[in-house]
């Protein structure tokens, strides 16, 4: 019975976190409104945010694999979370020459390719870095 509990507790606090993740880039990019965008097929915001959601998902998996507790798993998942949103901000700056709001709006696909990639890429390094 404690095995089918636990499962549930882990399962539980991964998808709070992925939805609370999810929900905190939203926020943190209020410019961007993604789930808009979306909803009017463009796909450079749906490689955005669903790259966050994935890189996201591989953190807060190795956090369940590696972690000793929920609470460790809730402190490595929050690093995850933080992690994706500060990256977002990172390539923003990196990338002086043109506004990713603007690549986004604009549907500019392989700008979304590059935001996918890189949070795919951010989330396996961090994941790969949870270790004891």
């Amino acid at each position: 019975m404690n095995l089918y509990v636990n499962f549930a507790s882990y399962l539980g606090l991964g998808l709070l976190l992925l939805t609370a993740g999810v929900g905190l880039f939203v926020l943190a990019t209020p410019k961007i409104k993604e789930f808009e965008l979306i909803g009017k097929r463009n796909v450079t915001a749906a490689l955005s945010l669903g790259g966050k959601m994935l890189g996201l998902a591989i953190v807060l998996g190795a956090a369940a694999e590696y972690s000793i507790s929920l609470l460790d798993m809730a402190i490595w998942g929050s690093i995850g979370i933080f992690t994706q949103i500060l990256v977002f901000y990172v390539a923003e700056v990196v990338t002086i020459r043109y506004s990713l709001q603007n690549a986004i709006e604009e549907d500019n696909r392989s700008v979304g390719v590059i935001l996918f990639s890189l949070s795919l890429a951010v989330g396996w390094i961090v994941a790969k870095s949870l270790s004891y």
